[in-house]
């Protein structure tokens, strides 16, 4: 099994400093304490890592990282080159905005491109070897509701010098258009795998997207009373496994 990530610490210093146990959907539901399903459906013997040439930093709002529903894990879980931080609006983690201004990397906000400030630069598309003196895309998500999202975006100064990664609405029609989704919203997993493809890796995307379609219905079928499709789950591990064979 790989060591913890970046998600795995955080969630212990999140869930170490809280004052009563988190509740959620599930609640009696036993979990593993990584990938939070259900202890029987755990997936951590399934991951593996990408090779990939970008990076990723997760901003987290509040309890977010406590809740087995969140998205972000999944993205640390496949890139290994991946932060993530709790959002504070008075006092922003020193280390977080010291990679922000780490010169081996070029930070990019996913964001919309109608929220940016005055002077803005926004991109569509984003290639490693685009970027000035070699550096690193890092790409940063904002990780929340999208009431929170908004909020984050908006209190937080040092991102509004921060280039936007913002997707053409011709990305974004097309990925809804193959999930078969009326009422679309992105998760986060699901924001980073259109990044991924995006920058020039699209088997990298396609095997975190098919990371997160297998978390999905894990979830799905660890708190559900009713019965799953059977031989979903090893279905769904079939094609995370061919998407991450083709991709590494």
């Amino acid at each position: 099994m790989l060591p913890k990530h970046a998600v795995h610490n955080l969630y212990d210093y999140r869930k170490a400093i809280s004052s009563r146990p988190f509740t959620a959907r599930g609640k009696n539901v036993i979990r593993c304490q990584q990938c939070l399903l259900a202890e029987h459906l755990c997936t951590c013997n399934k991951r593996q890592q990408l090779r990939t040439e970008l990076a990723f930093m997760i901003i987290m709002y509040d309890d977010e990282v406590l809740k087995p529903s969140n998205s972000g894990r999944l993205i640390a879980d496949l890139v290994p080159d991946t932060h993530a931080f709790i959002w504070s609006r008075n006092e922003p983690n020193r280390k977080m905005l010291s990679i922000i201004n780490d010169p081996q990397y070029q930070p990019f906000v996913i964001f919309p491109a109608e929220y940016a400030v005055d002077g803005q630069a926004v991109f569509n598309k984003v290639n490693a070897g685009d970027c000035i003196d070699g550096k690193k895309p890092l790409f940063v998500i904002l990780d929340g509701s999208w009431r929170e999202a908004i909020k984050m975006f908006r209190k937080s100064d040092y991102l509004h010098h921060l280039p936007l990664f913002s997707f053409s609405p011709e990305t974004t029609a097309s990925y809804a258009l193959r999930k078969g989704a009326r009422d679309f919203q992105l998760g986060t997993a699901e924001v980073a795998a259109l990044a991924l493809s995006a920058a020039g890796e699209p088997k990298n995307g396609a095997a975190l997207e098919a990371w997160f379609a297998l978390f999905v219905e894990s979830s799905l079928k660890g708190r559900s009373r009713n019965v799953r499709e059977a031989g979903a789950i090893e279905q769904l591990t079939a094609v995370y496994k061919e998407a991450m064979k083709k991709a590494l």
